[in-house]
């Protein structure tokens, strides 16, 4: 898995690996936005110029552990 810059944005394709890059959160993007919509994953910030989005890197650090957390209870109900 690549590096996570500690603070700072991520964009939608670093996140799911669409710009050529391992995924960071390997669903598609239709899943992402579902997603979104349902309160699993973190919204989107716009950048300066209004036209752009991203997603704040402490936001994605902190789904990661969220998603790993519920992982481990899953594997330990094996």
């Amino acid at each position: 898995m690549q590096q996570l810059p500690e603070t700072g944005f991520i964009r939608l394709g670093t996140i799911l690996g669409l710009n050529g890059s391992p995924p960071i959160v390997p669903v598609s993007k239709s899943t992402w936005y579902r997603g979104i919509r349902e309160g699993i994953y973190p919204p989107a910030v716009k950048l300066a110029n209004q036209r752009a989005s991203a997603w704040r890197a402490e936001d994605i650090r902190a789904l990661l552990e969220r998603l790993g957390k519920t992982q481990q209870a899953r594997d330990s109900k094996k």
